[in-house]
């Protein structure tokens, strides 16, 4: 049996000394940013609009990952996309999934392709999801069982999470969500357990036991610019170690809930503005202006 790949990752980092957040520190630039931008009125576009049309969270769960599965590419085919399949699903995704068989699935999303995704897979997926929800009762209790308090992040219980759903989707799980075990960052991943997990006026939550505090950030190419301007990373590549390294950082500044910045740093253009912040203040000398995050 070969080592697993992301093992060294799953007890983080060594504990940081936490930056305080004063009016011209990092912590207090941020808070400022999530105050101002971390606001529901502000979340489109963004497939998390979705999951606000489900307040059950055992519907929203099932509709969250397929929003959360097509989340890449172009925003706006992103929103077509997932409008399309919840669509086809009716007002109860959950009900109908647990209501089908996978021929049933397959034929429900004949015809539908998100770039690399297809309607078979993606039906895949589904019936996956549908057997762990008969036997666990719902996704987040299948979760919940795999999460322990001493554990520094939420590596190892993600991973016995998708090799449950793998081996019941004889690994299509992997195919359309990817999976953390050969070392990807897993961005979709972590975008749907932030959406699951956190609950504020942004982030619907949902998933009861789950520490917000052992989340990491869901890093793409923009959140890693984001990583190594702040210092928070020197890795070339947006992997799992540099979604570990980064979400470090921020646990550096807030401890309790390190994601708690994500949506606001992430929104279009205010990247920018946090540059040039920082720009004034002698720390960020030479970087280039990041461009607009309209691709996730």
């Amino acid at each position: 049996m070969r080592p697993c790949a992301v093992r060294k990752l799953c007890g983080g980092l060594p504990t940081l000394k936490e930056t305080p957040a004063g009016n011209d520190s990092l912590g207090g630039f941020l808070e400022e940013l999530y105050a101002r931008i971390h606001r529901r009125e502000l979340v489109h576009p963004d497939p998390l609009e979705f999951l606000y049309d489900y307040p059950d969270p055992l519907e929203r769960e099932v509709a969250g990952l397929v929003a959360a599965a097509l989340a890449y590419g172009r925003v706006a085919q992103i929103l077509r996309s997932v409008r399309e399949v919840l669509g086809r699903l009716g007002p109860s995704p959950r009900e109908r999934i647990l209501g089908s068989g996978r021929r049933e699935l397959e034929v429900l999303l004949a015809g539908f392709r998100h770039r690399f995704t297809s309607g078979e897979a993606l039906a895949g997926l589904l019936w996956a999801v549908a057997q762990l929800i008969r036997q666990h009762g719902s996704l987040g209790e299948c979760f919940k069982m795999r999460v322990s308090p001493g554990q520094a992040n939420i590596v190892p219980a993600l991973c016995g999470w998708m090799a449950e759903l793998d081996w019941v989707s004889q690994g299509v799980a992997s195919e359309v969500l990817s999976s953390p075990w050969g070392g990807s960052c897993c961005k979709r991943l972590h975008l749907y357990l932030r959406w699951m997990v956190r609950q504020d006026q942004v982030d619907p939550g949902g998933w009861q036991g789950v520490d917000p505090s052992q989340l990491l950030v869901p890093l793409d190419v923009h959140m890693h610019r984001v990583g190594r301007t702040l210092g928070f990373t020197r890795r070339n590549q947006p992997d799992l170690a540099a979604a570990v390294e980064i979400t470090e950082g921020f646990r550096r500044i807030c401890p309790q809930d390190p994601v708690k910045y994500d949506f606001a740093l992430t929104r279009p253009g205010i990247w920018g503005q946090a540059e040039r912040f920082w720009k004034e203040k002698g720390g960020w000398d030479g970087i280039p202006e990041l461009e607009r995050p309209d691709r996730w």
